[in-house]
Parts: C-alpha cells; sequence; structure tokens
C-alpha cells in the first residue's frame, strides 16, 4: 500500500516539474524577442521525464523483487530446530512467519517449545526486514526523483533541444516494448523446447508423432493400473482436423460470399447495417458459442440424426426406444459447425478489406469490355483478391485450431481416431488443458506431454502463418 501512494506522490512531483519546466521555457523566451528551440511542452516533459522514469523504475523494481530478496535473507540464517525438520516443513515455517508479520493467519501447524520461540524470533525479523526493504526503496526513489529534477531543470534554456531529448526518452520507450515482445516470445519458445525435450526423455518422439493409442495415465504406484501409459496423439492431430475440416467448410464459404455481396452489392444503408452485425460476432467470449453448441446446437443434431437414424433402419431397437444408430450431443460436427459460425465475421472481415483494396480501375475496365458484375467478380475482382484471400482462409485455420473452450463443451474429451463427424473427439488444444489442470508434478511424462503437445501445436500455426505470408509474397500483384 504504501509503494502504490508513493507512485501517486511519485506522478504528482512529475506534474510539478512538468508545470515548472514549461514556465522556466516561457520565461526564457523571453516573450516574444527570443525563440524557444522546441514547444514550451517538450520542456516540462522533459524535466517530468527525470524526475519520475528513474524514481517510478525503482518503485516498480521494490514491487517486482522486494519479496524474494525478503525471503533470501530471512532463510539466510535458519535456527537449530528449523534444520532438523524436512524441506517442506521449514518452507511451511517460513511461510508462516512471513504471514504472521504481515497480520495474515498462519497454517494450521501448530508450533511448541524451541520451535514457537523460532518462530517468534523471525516473525520478528521479517517485521525488521520488511521495513528495512520498504523504506530503503521508498527513500532511494525520492533522491533519484529530486536528483533527476534538479540534473533536467538547470539545463532548460531557449537554445536547449527539448525535443529531440524528448523523442530519444520515446525512441527508447519503443525499443525497449520491442525487446521485450521480443524476448516473450523467446522465452515461451524456449520454455516449450525444454520442457518438450524433458518429455521425449521418457517418450520417444516416433512414438509420440505415430502412436494411434493416446492415454496419458500414469499410475503413482507399480502395482496400480495404467502404469505405463500411452502417449500416441495421432488421435489427438485426427480430432483438430476433423474439427477444423468442418468448422471451415462452414465459415469459408458463408464469410466470403458474405463479404462479396457486401462490397460489390449491398449498398451503402444495407452494408452500414449488415457489417457490424456479422462483426458482434466476432465479440462473443467462446464460452457462450461453447454454451450455445452445449444447450441448443447439440441437441438439435442428436434429435435429428436419431430421427433420421430410426427412419433408415425402420425403427427402435428394442421396446426401450433406444435406436441402432443413436448419437449424443457431443460430436466433433456439433463443434465444427459451432466454431465455424464464430469464425464467419474473421473471414468476411478480412476477406472484405482485400475485396476493397482491388483497384477500381480493373472493374471499371471489365465494365468497358462488356462484362457484366458477375462476371467482373467472378475473372477479376477475386483473381486479383485471391492471394489475401487464400491468406486470410489459412490464419483462419490457424484460428480454428487454437480454439479450446468450444471442442471441450461440444465434442467431449475421448481421444478416437476416426473420420466420423457424429463422434466424440478431442483436440491437442483441449488436452493440453486437462493435462494442466488441478494439482499436477511437473516431473511426470503425463504433465510433460502437454509441453509436447504444444510444441507440435506452436509449430504447426508457425508454419501455417508463414505459409499465408508466403502466399501474399509471391502471387501479390501491384498496382499503380
Amino acid at each position: 500500500m504504501l509503494t502504490w501512494l508513493s507512485l501517486l506522490f511519485l506522478a504528482l512531483f512529475s506534474g510539478a516539474a512538468y508545470v515548472l519546466g514549461q514556465r522556466r521555457a516561457v520565461k526564457a523566451s523571453g516573450g516574444a524577442k527570443r525563440v524557444l528551440h522546441s514547444l514550451p511542452g517538450y520542456y516540462g516533459a522533459y524535466a517530468a521525464l527525470w524526475a519520475g522514469v528513474p524514481a517510478a523504475l525503482l518503485l516498480l523494481l521494490g514491487v517486482s523483487f522486494g519479496d524474494r530478496v525478503e525471503d533470501a535473507m530471512l532463510e539466510a540464517q535458519r535456527p537449530a530446530v528449523v534444520q532438523a525438520l524436512d524441506i517442506d516443513r521449514q518452507n511451511v515455517f517460513f511461510s508462516d512467519a512471513q504471514a504472521i508479520a504481515q497480520g495474515i493467519a498462519p497454517s494450521e501447524i501448530t508450533y511448541e517449545g524451541e520451535l514457537k520461540a523460532a518462530l517468534d524470533v523471525k516473525v520478528a525479523e521479517a517485521r525488521r526486514i520488511d521495513a528495512l526493504i520498504q523504506y530503503s526503496v521508498l527513500g532511494l526513489a525520492g533522491v533519484l526523483a529530486l536528483a533527476g529534477f534538479l540534473l533536467a531543470f538547470p539545463r532548460l534554456s531557449a537554445d536547449f533541444r527539448a525535443r529531440n531529448r524528448v523523442e530519444g526518452w520515446v525512441g527508447g520507450l519503443l525499443m525497449a516494448c520491442s525487446i521485450a515482445a521480443v524476448l516473450t516470445t523467446l522465452g515461451i519458445v524456449l520454455s516449450l523446447i525444454w520442457e518438450s525435450w524433458r518429455f521425449f526423455q521418457s517418450v520417444s518422439p516416433m512414438a509420440f508423432l505415430f502412436g494411434t493409442e493416446w492415454s496419458p495415465q500414469i499410475a503413482m504406484r507399480a502395482d496400480q493400473v495404467a502404469a505405463e501409459g500411452a502417449f500416441g496423439a495421432v488421435p489427438l492431430f485426427a480430432g483438430t482436423f476433423l474439427i477444423m475440416m468442418i468448422s471451415m467448410a462452414v465459415a469459408a464459404p458463408v464469410g466470403l460470399y458474405s463479404a462479396i455481396y457486401l462490397s460489390e452489392y449491398a449498398s451503402r444503408p444495407v452494408r452500414s447495417t449488415i457489417k457490424p452485425l456479422l462483426e458482434v460476432l466476432a465479440g462473443v467470449p467462446t464460452v457462450v458459442y461453447g454454451f450455445f453448441a452445449a444447450l441448443t446446437v447439440g441437441p438439435l443434431f442428436r434429435a435429428g440424426f436419431n430421427a433420421l437414424g430410426a427412419m433408415l433402419i425402420g425403427g427402435p431397437l428394442d421396446g426401450t426406444g433406444q435406436y441402432l444408430m443413436e448419437v449424443q450431443n457431443q460430436m466433433a460436427l456439433v463443434a465444427g459447425v459451432v466454431m465455424g459460425i464464430m469464425l464467419i465475421p474473421f473471414v468476411s472481415s478480412l476477406s472484405d478489406d482485400i475485396i476493397n483494396a482491388v483497384p477500381q480501375a480493373l472493374r471499371d475496365g471489365s465494365y468497358a469490355m462488356g462484362a457484366t458484375k458477375s462476371e467482373t467478380v467472378k475473372k477479376v475482382v477475386l483473381p486479383a483478391a485471391l492471394p489475401g484471400i487464400m491468406a486470410a482462409m489459412l490464419l483462419a485455420v490457424s484460428r480454428a485450431v487454437g480454439e479450446t473452450m468450444i471442442v471441450t463443451m461440444a465434442a467431449g474429451l475421448q481421444a478416437k481416431l476416426t473420420a466420423n463427424p457424429l463422434d466424440t473427439v478431442t483436440t491437442v488444444t483441449v488436452q493440453i488443458v486437462t493435462l494442466l489442470t488441478g494439482d499436477q508434478e511437473f516431473d511426470s511424462p503425463k504433465t510433460l506431454s502437454a509441453f509436447g503437445l504444444g510444441l507440435t501445436l506452436f509449430v504447426v500455426t508457425l508454419g501455417l502463418n508463414i505459409i499465408a505470408l508466403r502466399i501474399v509474397q509471391k502471387y501479390r500483384e501491384q498496382y499503380d
């Protein structure tokens, strides 16, 4: 709480530095007699940046790493009575000491005798360390803020290049954000590779990529059932591919045809009405689509296919009313259709922008040659926009491959190697969520298999994006 109040006071101090810097610049200009190098706001911004940014960075570092420093200092000296405990009890001991020091209720473990005395000592030490870290960081931040202001304020003169210095700060901020984005991506890739390498030390990559049985249940004891498990990911790849194909069979024609209509045939009032309504679908959370699939589309498809099966086989199997070809609410077809509905605005919006980017001169030239509107769309507009449309389709495929919630609620969790859209299947993303849900140990092949699946999914989606970019680069046409 004290740190966030300090950030508030620092913001107020930076605002005051901005005002003082601006006034000094105006005063240094001498009214109309002299001309400033930069606008007065740049002078104020320069003073505010030096007064606020270094101190704010120090405060944020204190918030981020202060607890770790406190843990290290508190655990540097362990009493003999604490060293006699196992490592888990020692961790609980120090956690309780910090919790009591912060006024939080400790764990249910009771401490008596020498252990209670050691706990009281560590609680007092935790309070001293916490106060030392907090006040040290606040004091240094105050010194940095004042020093930054005193460094920047005297330099403000009429000839001072304040705009260049402020733009240098902005350029540094942009570069830092770019480096952070690159390092984040690199960290994600390296973590996936490292954990996947640990997984492939236990399971052969060939068995993982080409095995046809997925049952990642690892027993805790050797006498339990399923002590080894099976990590053949082909059923997961097949389920992902099946649902993706169904979704694209829905999204691709509907999205493309709606884009053609909106860009070539619809009047402005119709376009201004239909396009926002289509794009509303893009803002609907995927869990809502999952509820729609589980509560509406699933029962509807089940009733329809069961009735069709009863009609084809001539009636129910027995007197209980159970049909020979009965299907359940959860199936690949339900998940694929609902996912396709979700992807319609994605495909439509991208295709619409690409079709609108085709120069009007091509259309006018086609009309001048006597072509009809439909012929112009089919033989001129679509061929010119085809690379972009194909890229949009591949991006939609990447989106479909990475979907989780709809598949979880509508397709089931059974890993089946099937091409029947009426069967329950599962996908790579659903299995990743299932494997990492709950209390898991990150040293068993069962949990590490999620990273193998994640790395495979990453490679597939990266490949699709690269193919989309290559298509655009190779077949893109330049127009004057």
